[in-house]
């Protein structure tokens, strides 16, 4: 599959599907009609589900039903409430398609039967019918247009979409550009989408309806033993092959609350291959003597899904008869689990039992026919007579998550015994020891392997880097750390008084690694590097033991009211502007950020810190662990969703075993680490770090104790060390030093100098010029950025990459040698972002003219829009001599746009109905983006000011209609051509009181759209007032179909501007 640029990509894409992938193909963007018995059985543009094959398949798996019953079909998949969400109605129609829709009608006998019919063949993908449209229409609201690049159906149901680009261009592109725009255009064609692609013939990627681009994933590897390759004829292969494309949308997507906000989750690729392999181990259950094997994808990488697309599956394709026991040996680790199990709506404690709370409650649970169980191992602690076992049915699958740690001595006996003819497997996110027999005789072999290196790779995890600042303080406890792990491992299985019995086991281990000296010289380390590399994201300091914890608590805050102190002081010495900005951000960072000791409970713990002179922190702690923080508003939030919400000023946790295991920050950055740990849970901890999160470069590991140099000699022992598809080099090593960073910043700041020679700029000319001459040469490299819409964005994405790496290596002792780049490129950055601030068009326009009091006459007239231009008083002859003299023009047309187009925006949100204007505009931008030639940048430039005069004409029309800007916007909606001037007169007035009373109606109303209730009652207000003889449309000219269709456009318009009253987009409304 080859690609060029004189190639369609579309059409590439097209024709793979069709002639390798066994597809029909159809390109409608001019060859398609409407009708019954056209191209597309479509009637108009609006319909997205293809009604004529959805009805024919219908009746092909679900035969012998009236026609009705399939009627009612067809409309329970197309109708949807306008009231809802996109992401509701994606979620209901979601469950729809998989299960197949209820119809109900009288039998022959009289008697009312209700089959839920069937919308796809999953047992035969092949039955079903797949197509791949090219270019199709699609209209949206108000008139609103799309051509769609490529939209796979299945059965007439739109279950792919594809924003396709040339192979140049960048799939953040399609992202923002496009695919964003299409959601807020034409959402009804993401009412029933599955998967969403981004391709450019080249790269590709897959992700979901609300998916950040930083989540939508490739697809690089048929087989797990494949070495990975990102292309798009890959991902085609893996995800539009049929049998691939149903396995997908029937077993591997998931919509989950358990977080903040529900998320819909498609399996990522080595998920999906994965998890089909633990599959095929269970078909093979009893060969393999119920051991399924061992499940290794590293930390990170979304482990808790792949169980939870395990268990979904097999209850889906092998039968609901499966019990699944799974079984952790940490607190949060199940809480972790069986809250992602709940949100995905698999387990619901509440209403029907399957956390196990005792021993007794255990037994009882693995009595009953329960669809999962969750448990500690350590509620195995009951001894099992083997010929009395719990439960001897063979469909149970106990699946154990990190499951060397656990599964010897008394309590694996007892798990053994009570479930004699079970089957299991172990899932993990660390790898085996060479000399781990005791798991492999439980579980068998590897079943799946995702390494640390590959989940990197595939950005399913970020690098993990570490700053062995141990050493360099001289505070490492080298020659300890593998008596003290050792023994913290053995304590904290048992869990109890954990702190007096490590200090009477280690003795004067103990005291040396929570010395008085030791742990303040590490606080102050602590703040210094914590504030000095204050932008990259939320910390996590893990001590040995509670007492510790609030120990350093006391140092670290002391520390850091310090360090405040001296950074205020330096800033009054400081001369240079930006440097002042930065360092008041910092400080202001700094005074709000909050520290908090997360400890679990335990009895007598305020008698155990009274001996350490802390009794009155740990009751303070635990109120602050208990309660939460309260917000703004009077709301409190767990101190659990403050530290995973990146806009919290909750920034430091201090711990000592929880949230290390079975806790996922995405903003969490920098793990301090002065605790000794044994390699598995030590990799498990620093794993914290490793979460995907929007401007993340890295996470970062700062060893104080110095058992990073343990784990690397662990690792050497690991078995099974990389996965099937790597070649060469099988580390598994997690970690790399923090002074690589510097290479990956260096590799960026070369990338953005020859992005600037390839536009005829250089950056070594910023670095060298001063003064005047330096203003001279980032105005020119702006103009050669600014060639077009695609070279800035480029522009603008290499510059983030180098302030994200250079933020990432702040705490580097190198990192000086590269300022002077990075502050260059800043320059350049923060000039065009200064442009793209600009909002008022006559600001541009004075900028580029020295005589623009000559040229143009600005005149302020009372609107919501400001100022509007009197363009007829223009001098275009001198304004063009002017603009053909610019040494920027490029720079000028692109700030005008950028003008433009605010303005633009403003009056469309307050009337819809401007859409015209919308489409003329992105005509001129579509020109000018094809060409480069300073004869198109003229044009361009006298087409905008055109422009400008229409904007301005009808900016004015409230006043010429005799209307406010509100009501115009409602007037518009209810319009209709060829209406008589008293009838026009009529629906003016209608629209005016329409307004007032929904306002009145609205006040109200608290948060009226969120709720459907409310949502439906200003609908049907709407609707009433418009059908009334005495306030609504003139009978004789609207007939009750068009009385519908205006209420759901007014609703529409009420649900976008009328959020609050008064509404924002009207801000000088009355």
């Amino acid at each position: 599959m080859t690609y060029s640029e004189d190639t369609l990509v579309q059409q590439t894409t097209a024709d793979y599907l069709r002639d390798k992938l066994g597809w029909e193909s159809i390109y409608a963007y001019d060859q398609e009609n409407y009708g019954e018995n056209s191209l597309l059985g479509r009637t108009n543009r609006k319909q997205i589900i293809l009604t004529r094959y959805l009805e024919r398949k219908l009746r092909e798996f679900n035969p012998n039903h009236p026609d009705q019953a399939y009627q009612d079909a067809i409309r329970a998949i197309t109708e949807y409430s306008s009231s809802q969400t996109l992401f509701k109605i994606n979620r209901e129609k979601d469950k729809l398609l998989r299960d197949g829709v209820e119809v109900s009608y009288r039998n022959n006998k009289g008697e009312t039967v209700k089959p839920t019919l069937k919308i796809f063949d999953f047992d035969t993908p092949t039955n079903n019918h797949f197509l791949a449209v090219r270019e199709l229409w699609i209209e949206g609201g108000f008139g609103r247009q799309k051509r769609a690049d490529i939209v796979g159906f299945v059965n007439g149901i739109p279950l792919i979409f594809m924003e396709l680009k040339n192979i140049w261009r960048s799939l953040r592109a399609a992202y923002e550009e496009n695919y964003k725009d299409y959601l807020d255009t034409i959402p009804q064609l993401f009412h029933h989408n599955a998967l969403v692609i981004f391709g450019n013939g080249d790269d590709a990627k897959l992700g979901s309806l609300n998916s950040p681009f930083e989540h939508f994933h490739e697809w690089k590897r048929l087989a797990e033993s494949d070495p990975g390759v990102v292309d798009m004829e890959t991902l085609l292969k893996g995800i539009c092959d049929k049998n691939n494309l149903l396995d997908i949308f029937e077993n591997f997507i998931l919509f989950d609350n358990s977080s903040q906000n529900t998320v819909k989750i498609i399996a990522r690729n080595h998920q999906y291959l994965g998890v089909n392999k633990a599959i095929e181990a269970v078909e093979d259950r009893h060969n393999r003597n119920g051991k399924l094997g061992v499940f290794w994808h590293t930390q990170g990488s979304g482990k808790s899904y792949s169980m939870t697309f395990f268990t979904k599956k097999i209850r889906r394709k092998l039968g609901g008869n499966f019990t699944f026991l799974v079984c952790t040996d940490r607190d949060d680790l199940d809480t972790q689990i069986y809250d992602t199990f709940a949100g995905c709506g698999l387990a619901n404690n509440d209403q029907d039992p399957c956390r196990a709370s005792s021993a007794e409650h255990l037994k009882q649970l693995l009595g009953e026919h329960k669809s999962y169980v969750f448990t500690l191992i350590q509620k195995f602690n009951q001894d099992v007579d083997p010929e009395q076992p719990y439960n001897t049915r063979n469909d149970i699958i106990v699946i154990s998550d990190e499951a060397h740690r656990s599964q010897y001595g008394r309590l694996s006996l007892n798990l053994r015994n009570a479930l004699p003819n079970a089957s299991f497997i172990g899932f993990t996110g660390t790898p085996l020891f060479q000399d781990d027999e005791i798991t492999r005789r439980y579980f068998g072999d590897y079943i799946s392997t995702y390494d640390f290196q590959r989940a990197v790779e595939d950005n399913a995890t970020v690098p993990l880097y570490f700053d062995a600042r141990g050493d360099k303080l001289e505070v490492s406890t080298n020659d300890l750390n593998e008596r003290i792990a050792a023994k913290l491992e053995e304590l904290e299985i048992e869990d109890a008084d954990i702190d007096k019995r490590l200090e009477r086991a280690l003795k004067g281990d103990y005291k040396v690694i929570t010395a008085e000296k030791r742990l303040d010289a590490i606080a102050q380390d602590f703040v210094t590097h914590y504030a000095n590399g204050w932008e990259m994201g939320k910390a996590m300091f893990i001590c040995i033991d509670k007492i510790t914890c609030g120990r350093m608590y006391q140092k670290i805050t002391h520390y850091w009211q310090l360090e405040i102190k001296k950074l205020k002081k330096q800033l009054k010495t400081i001369t240079d502007q930006q440097e002042t900005i930065y360092r008041e951000r910092q400080i202001a960072w700094m005074e709000a950020t909050v520290a908090a000791v997360i400890v679990s409970h335990e009895q007598g713990e305020v008698e155990k810190f009274r001996q350490w002179g802390l009794e009155d922190d740990i009751n303070f702690h635990r109120n602050r662990i208990n309660n939460g923080f309260e917000l703004a508003d009077g709301k409190r939030v767990s101190v659990e969703k403050a530290f995973k919400d990146s806009a919290h000023p909750f920034r430091i946790a201090i711990v000592c075993a929880m949230w290390l295991t079975g806790f996922d920050v995405p903003p969490l950055s920098i793990l301090y680490l002065d605790k000794p740990l044994k390699a598995h849970t030590l990799m498990q901890a620093i794993a914290r770090a490793n979460r995907v999160f929007e401007g993340k470069n890295n996470g970062l590991i700062v060893d104080y104790c110095g058992i990073l140099k343990n784990l690397r000699a662990a690792l050497a022992t690991f078995a099974g060390t990389a996965d099937e598809g790597r070649k060469g080099d099988k580390t598994v090593d997690p970690t790399q030093p923090q002074e690589n960073l510097l290479n990956d910043l260096q590799n960026a700041i070369n990338e953005v100098r020859e992005f600037l020679s390839s536009q005829g700029a250089s950056l070594d000319r910023i670095l060298a010029e001063k003064g005047f001459a330096l203003n001279a040469a980032i105005r020119d490299t702006k103009e050669a950025v600014n060639e077009n819409d695609e070279t800035r964005k480029r522009f603008k994405i290499l510059c983030r990459e180098v302030f994200r790496k250079f933020k990432a290596s702040t705490n580097i002792s190198g990192i000086n040698e590269y300022r002077k780049a990075h502050d260059a490129i800043k320059l350049v950055d923060k000039s065009l972002e200064k442009d793209e601030q600009v909002k008022d068009i006559s600001q541009v326009l004075r900028e580029l003219y020295s005589v623009v009091d000559e040229a143009i006459e600005v005149t302020n007239i009372n609107t919501q829009d400001g100022e509007l231009y009197d363009i007829s008083k223009i001098d275009f002859e001198r304004l063009k001599a002017e603009f053909q003299k610019s040494p920027a023009p490029r720079t000028t047309v692109q700030n005008l746009k950028q003008a433009v187009e605010q303005r633009l925006r403003r009056m469309l949100n307050q009337n819809t109905s401007r859409i015209d204007y919308q489409k003329y505009y992105e005509e001129i931008v579509s020109r000018y983006n094809q060409e480069k030639d300073r004869l198109l940048i003229e044009q361009t430039f006298e087409e905008l000011l055109k422009f400008i005069q229409d904007l301005d004409e009808e900016a004015q029309r409230a006043t010429r209609e005799s209307l406010s800007e509100e009501t115009l916007a409602i007037f518009d909606l209810l319009k209709k051509p060829d209406l008589q001037c008293d009838e026009i007169k009529r629906i003016k007035g209608i629209a005016s009181n329409l307004l007032q009373i929904l306002k009145q109606e609205l006040l109200q109303l608290d948060l009226w759209y969120e709720k459907e209730s409310t949502r439906d009652r200003i609908k049907g207000a709407i609707y009433d007032f418009l059908y009334s003889d005495n306030t609504g449309l003139p009978v004789e000219s609207y007939e009750i179909e068009e009385i519908a269709e205006k209420t759901n456009v007014v609703f529409l318009h009420v649900m976008q501007v009328y959020k609050t009253i008064p509404s924002p987009y009207y801000e000088n409304a009355a």
